[in-house]
């Protein structure tokens, strides 16, 4: 196949490429690098099944030439980039999933969507079935990345019902890794640089609120089954392992062999942050026969050890 992927030099874009290459297909990566980086992509150089563009997908997206997937993961992913970048986050996830469907179907292509577990907003049940229509705030903060996914998934099903289209659409749940950036905010590279630094880790509030963290190996793995399926609902990807983010920072510390323990600050940093997040990923078992096989003691390893080298770079 020759695949093109928005968002391809970012954190999960780039892991796709990899994969898609792995697997023998050609990939065009598409990024404007306002929150990718060329780096994450550096290593691609000089592949001749490679090619990157630099874009916007906010415009009319050309490409010449044959495509036979694309996938959409181009957007602001962590609370200080679409904070930053409210309206471009806005903007990507509406008149972007419009410009990529829009090539999708031109070119007769399967298209798949990445959304985010953020659609369920502050949950009310738990854990989070695909069916639940969420608990979101149109005009708090956090609205912008939320309402800019779930007006993509309408759009979407949009394009399904009315043009025929082959889509599928991932709910991403917190996904950690390699080529994670250190200051996007999220609480993965914070903890783990933290520790790094041998530093104290900054737990907010009481520590209480939970998150399941998977490992970027298996994200990309169920999003190559979900593309490659046949079924169009949305699909949750993520570990149902749920742990509280208290008990997370201690597990940094423990597996980057930290000493310096743990300081509470006594506010969540960003208003209407939620309070749990689990999937019900009985859908994902079911339709993809997929779930998780990387621990997260093992996963954290090895992002410690790629963010190591990082931190020795640029200091």
């Amino acid at each position: 196949m020759r695949v093109l992927i928005t968002g391809g030099a970012g954190f999960l874009g780039s892991h796709l490429a990899d994969r898609f290459l792995a697997d023998g297909h050609s990939v065009v990566a598409v990024d404007n690098l306002i929150t990718g980086s060329q780096d994450n992509i550096s290593h691609l150089a000089g592949n001749r099944n490679f090619e990157f563009i630099y874009h916007d997908v906010s415009n009319f997206i050309h490409v010449p030439g044959t495509i036979d997937a694309v996938l959409h993961f181009a957007s602001p992913a962590s609370p200080i980039d679409y904070l930053k970048y409210p309206i471009q986050t806005l903007k990507v996830g509406a008149l972007g999933t419009h410009n990529a469907l829009g090539l999708a179907r031109a070119k007769n292509a399967r298209f798949l969507l990445a959304s985010t577990s953020e659609v369920y907003g502050n949950p009310l049940i738990h854990p989070q079935t695909e069916d639940y229509a969420g608990n979101v705030d149109p005009v708090g903060p956090r609205g912008v990345y939320d309402e800019a996914k779930r007006y993509a998934e309408a759009l979407v099903m949009a394009y399904h019902r009315e043009h025929n289209m082959e889509t599928r659409i991932v709910r991403i749940f917190n996904t950690y890794g390699p080529r994670m950036r250190l200051d996007d905010g999220r609480v993965v590279p914070n903890f783990i640089g933290q520790a790094i630094r041998g530093e104290s880790l900054t737990v907010y509030g009481d520590g209480s609120q939970t998150r399941c963290f998977q490992y970027v190996d298996d994200l990309i793995e169920g999003l190559v089954r979900l593309l490659n399926s046949d079924f169009s609902e949305p699909v949750n990807i993520g570990t149902t392992r749920e742990i509280s983010i208290l008990d997370f920072a201690k597990i940094v510390n423990q597996v980057s062999e930290n000493p310096s323990g743990i300081v509470y600050k006594d506010q969540l940093r960003i208003a209407g942050d939620p309070q749990t997040r689990k999937p019900d990923t009985t859908r994902a078992k079911t339709v993809l026969g997929w779930q998780p096989q990387v621990e997260l003691e093992t996963g954290l390893t090895r992002t410690i050890q790629y963010f190591t080298k990082v931190i020795d770079i640029t200091t």
